[in-house]
């Protein structure tokens, strides 16, 4: 075999290597995602200056000036339709990642059904980021059964979940909820379901700012 092959087959076994490495990789992360699903959540947040504060209501939130941008959420939503949560800029956005396969997203979906409607005017909309269903038919008749009408995004194996970064208040559990505030920026969190009380608890105060 000459030495050109020789070099060639080396850096196939590199690129197969790496590649491997990286589907693994990938397939963690999501698969942590997985085994946190449907948790009750927590007020843990990830390592280093995450800049939040960990209420005992289970809600944590970030000072004004400390906030991060929310990342690139975009793409179809469960109705086919293309959404970019980045066109709300100047709402307050609700975000709740929800599964139609969650008991704790089914009890909380009333609650955001009637908070939605209540704060419409006022600004407020809400978006949905459905995951771990292998399809959108279980998806749609939750949200026929429920009575939502805004919109979610379609998101099957967690990628729109993996953009947000760590330490930031990112969604770690189904169902999770974050508050975007009028500038794009991750406001405030919780990682457990929601009583209509505590959605309002967690809202009202963004909402308020000037």
């Amino acid at each position: 075999m000459s030495a050109a092959c020789r070099v060639h087959q080396r850096l196939n076994r590199t690129n197969r290597t790496r590649s491997r490495a990286a589907l693994l990789s990938a397939g963690a992360a999501v698969a942590a995602l997985v085994l946190s699903a449907c948790s009750s959540g927590g007020t843990h947040g990830g390592g280093g200056d995450t800049n939040f504060v960990a209420g005992k209501d289970g809600i944590s939130t970030v000072a004004k000036g400390s906030r991060v941008d929310a990342p690139d959420l975009s793409g179809k939503t469960v109705d086919g339709k293309q959404l970019d949560v980045a066109d709300y800029k100047g709402k307050v956005v609700v975000l709740n990642v929800w599964g139609s396969w969650c008991p704790p997203c089914r009890a909380e979906a009333p609650n955001f059904v009637k908070v939605a409607k209540d704060t419409a005017a006022q600004g407020v909309q809400f978006v949905g980021l459905n995951t771990r269903d292998p399809g959108t038919a279980p998806a749609k008749a939750f949200e026929k059964e429920q009575g939502i009408t805004y919109p979610s995004l379609y998101d099957p194996t967690g990628k729109l979940m993996l953009r947000f970064k760590k330490g930031t208040l990112n969604p770690q559990t189904i169902p999770s909820t974050l508050v975007i505030d009028r500038d794009g920026k991750i406001a405030a969190r919780t990682l457990q379901a929601l009583t209509e009380e505590k959605l309002r608890e967690m809202l009202d105060p963004i909402l308020a700012e000037k």
